[in-house]
């Protein structure tokens, strides 16, 4: 049987991450190992941890490196460790009890059918029932149905993703020069062959509905950074270039309107630092 490590990445929020933890420890199929991957907390989340779940091991960052940079460290740890698939999550994904079991028999129904995958995705709703704006997937465009009642995505959030270790063996980590946004962005246009199954499903417990296009403290410099990054790869084809553009272009038009003259600053921050040298 395919072992799974669930992968978890946390900052300052333990009572979120108590909760994440209980359901992903009381999945129908638990995972067989949990790691949490702790960005320099400072609420006491570590000794939280150390006394309500001794059975989890916990990566202790030095710094806050961001949602992707602790996704990074994670998944090394995992695929070092030799697990089969890397269940990953945010500290305040809330998986519905059978979540891990959908997605693992979606990819037992693909490797049925002889569909390639490296990666399944759950439904993401946020606490009213609705699908989070946030992490709704992009779907590609097929005329036949995907088989196994799934969606074949282009990309799909790292809010609560399956990946194969094989996938990672050739392609690598997400990188982790993103910092936040994009990152899973940018990971699935590399990897590939990833799918969405509508039957597991997840709450992302944030304190709101929102976009980035929704932010006012300034984080909306990581999606203009980002997605400029993501537009200059070498190997990203053209038509992406231009359809993440044009995704680009509507979203920061949103976000002006709401942030008015202060939104420029951040924007051109953004817009600085993304047509700087690539970070790697």
């Amino acid at each position: 049987m395919d072992r799974v490590c669930a992968v978890i990445v946390t900052y300052n929020r333990k009572e979120l991450l108590r909760e994440c933890l209980q359901a992903v420890l009381s999945q129908t199929r638990p995972p067989d190992h949990v790691l949490v991957v702790d960005n320099a907390s400072t609420d006491g989340t570590r000794e939280m941890l150390k006394e309500e779940f001794p059975q989890v091991e916990v990566l202790a960052l030095p710094e806050n490196q961001g949602g992707a940079g602790g996704f990074h460290e994670g998944m090394k740890r995992a695929y070092e460790a030799g697990y089969d698939w890397i269940w990953v999550m945010d500290d305040d994904t809330i998986p519905g009890e059978s979540a891990l079991e959908k997605l693992l028999e979606a990819a037992a129904c693909l490797n049925q059918k002889g569909r390639a995958v490296n990666a399944i995705g759950s439904r993401v709703l946020w606490t009213n029932g609705k699908v989070h704006p946030m992490n709704s997937p992009w779907s590609k465009l097929r005329f036949l149905p995907t088989p196994c009642a799934l969606k074949e995505v282009v990309w799909i959030s790292f809010v609560s993703v399956l990946i194969k270790r094989e996938a990672i063996f050739k392609k690598g980590l997400p990188k982790k020069e993103f910092f936040i946004w994009n990152d899973d962005v940018e990971y699935f246009l590399r990897l590939g062959n990833a799918f969405l199954n509508p039957s597991s499903i997840v709450v992302h417990k944030t304190t709101a509905i929102y976009t980035p296009a929704d932010s006012k403290d300034g984080r909306y410099y990581y999606q203009v950074r980002n997605r400029l990054w993501i537009m200059r790869s070498k190997n990203l084809p053209l038509f992406w270039r231009f359809l993440l553009f044009l995704h680009f272009a509507g979203e920061a038009i949103v976000y002006l309107i709401r942030q008015g003259k202060r939104g420029w600053y951040t924007i051109l921050k953004g817009l600085k630092d993304g047509l700087k040298p690539l970070p790697w």
